[in-house]
């Protein structure tokens, strides 16, 4: 196997490793970002003022909601985050292996130029012998 083909497999396997790696961080945070999404849903909108009861209760209220959505909210920031951090990872890993590739191709279209370059020997040709004369 050539040294650029070796090379190839190995930016390959390096390649699958990094990418199920990341892509199971990904995959994971996508669905607890799910998670926290569907929590925030069902929160629900504000609660509304119930004219039986007095003022403070209400705010009482309103604030215990704010308090849990903001949470659900600071949540949702913070793994989103983390997903981009891990989406940024996996393209810089992607650009790295694009680059060395690149220079593989290269590496190997020069080979083959100056492999196509290079003269090839003829082989002797043999002295023609002249044609028998019929008697």
């Amino acid at each position: 196997m050539t040294v650029g083909k070796s090379l190839i497999h190995s930016l390959i396997r390096l390649f699958v490793m990094v990418d199920d790696k990341i892509s199971k961080n990904i995959y994971d945070l996508r669905k607890e970002i799910e998670f926290v999404e569907n929590e925030l849903s069902e929160l629900g909108d504000p609660v509304s003022d119930i004219p039986e009861m007095i003022s403070n209760s209400n705010l009482i209220r309103s604030n215990e909601y704010f308090l849990k959505s903001d949470q659900k909210k600071t949540d949702l920031i913070s793994l989103y985050a983390q997903y981009s951090d891990s989406l940024e990872v996996l393209l810089s890993s992607v650009f790295e292996i694009q680059t060395e590739l690149k220079d593989v191709l290269h590496e190997q279209s020069l080979l083959i130029d100056s492999k196509r370059s290079k003269p090839k020997s003829k082989p002797k040709s043999k002295p023609k012998s002249k044609p028998k004369s019929k008697k």
